[in-house]
């Protein structure tokens, strides 16, 4: 049972990581670059949403 759970937390854990790379890539994409992340995002986490851009600072 120990196992299972290991292997959980592990895929879990790499999830987080590449969510991150990939946010961060985001920042900076632009055009058909910008898409692909896009649907890398969302294939990891369907429920994600892109925050508002903050333009009055």
């Amino acid at each position: 049972m120990a196992v299972e759970r290991r292997i959980e937390l592990d895929r879990r854990y790499h999830r987080k990581k590449k969510m991150k790379k990939l946010k961060a890539k985001l920042e900076t994409a632009i055009g058909e670059d910008r898409e692909k992340i896009l649907y890398k995002i969302k294939r990891l986490s369907p429920f994600w949403t892109e925050p508002p851009k903050d333009e009055g600072k």
